[in-house]
């Protein structure tokens, strides 16, 4: 494993007893590579998802079984060459911390889905399908999290990879946050968006959420990890407001997966 991680992690400020840390996090599958050269990932993850000491993780591209990819790194019970026991959400959740996790896409050999960590406790947790066609299995993950006795409503997306398609998803999802979740709550909304061409903040403004960013700074780049010039993984907020966000970089981050990291501070509004 990759141990230089919980050094090479710069918390986003000095950490703020009262501030709500929230990261967003879309992990490929816990593999990297392809063919001869593909590799396990899903142990690194874990001491990752761990240095990023978040009261909230929401994670995209996680498998809860692929019979396949099972078979490939089954070379041995123990080690990096080791496929886990357990489904990836709970296998990446730090100890003491509750996981909720639907399936969005059903593949030939498993599927994958959102999930979401907490060391908070969870409420009822609901899933709402968003497909826009048959080629792209999408899906919204809602879970109320009781943060220091509030309730914070907090759903964890992967939009599609069609501009068009991702705008439709971005309308369900403003009016599941306008018509399905109380008036007056707390909102959290992150993930992996796609939206390349910046075209979702307004849609979202309509369901009174603002994008997490501080000062002037509209764009945190996270993809490609290499060299990310993208800001595609996002936190979208309601009731609340972004005391700081940073993202990870440096070589060890970049190898885990192709996106890297988002990890916002939030308050809530006065």
């Amino acid at each position: 494993m990759l141990k230089p991680l919980q050094s090479s992690l710069l918390p986003p400020a000095q950490r703020h007893a009262n501030h709500l840390r929230v990261a967003t996090y879309n992990i490929h599958k816990g593999v990297r590579g392809m063919g001869p050269t593909k590799r396990l990932e899903i142990h690194n993850l874990s001491d990752a998802v761990s240095a990023l000491d978040a009261d909230i993780v929401c994670l995209q591209e996680v498998r809860q079984f692929n019979h396949a990819e099972a078979r490939r790194f089954s070379h041995t019970q123990f080690g990096p060459d080791a496929w886990p026991s357990t489904p990836q959400a709970e296998y990446l959740a730090p100890e003491g911390y509750e996981v909720a996790y639907r399936t969005n896409a059903i593949t030939k050999n498993g599927e994958h889905g959102n999930a979401l960590l907490a060391r908070w406790p969870l409420g009822a947790i609901g899933h709402h399908n968003v497909s826009d066609h048959r080629f792209e299995q999408r899906g919204l993950l809602h879970v109320p999290v009781i943060w220091r006795g509030v309730e914070v409503h907090v759903v964890v997306v992967h939009l599609g990879l069609i501009s068009a398609s991702r705008v439709r998803q971005a309308e369900r999802l403003a009016e599941l946050v306008m018509h399905e979740l109380p008036a007056g709550a707390p909102v959290v909304v992150a993930g992996d968006f796609n939206d390349w061409n910046e075209k979702l903040d307004g849609i979202l403004a309509e369901a009174s959420l603002s994008r997490a960013t501080l000062g002037n700074e509209a764009r945190v780049a996270t993809y490609p990890s290499i060299i990310p010039v993208l800001s595609l993984d996002r936190v979208y907020m309601r009731g609340l407001h972004c005391k700081s966000i940073m993202v990870p970089r440096g070589s060890t981050w970049a190898r885990l997966s192709d996106h890297l990291p988002l990890v916002a501070e939030l308050d809530l509004n006065t």
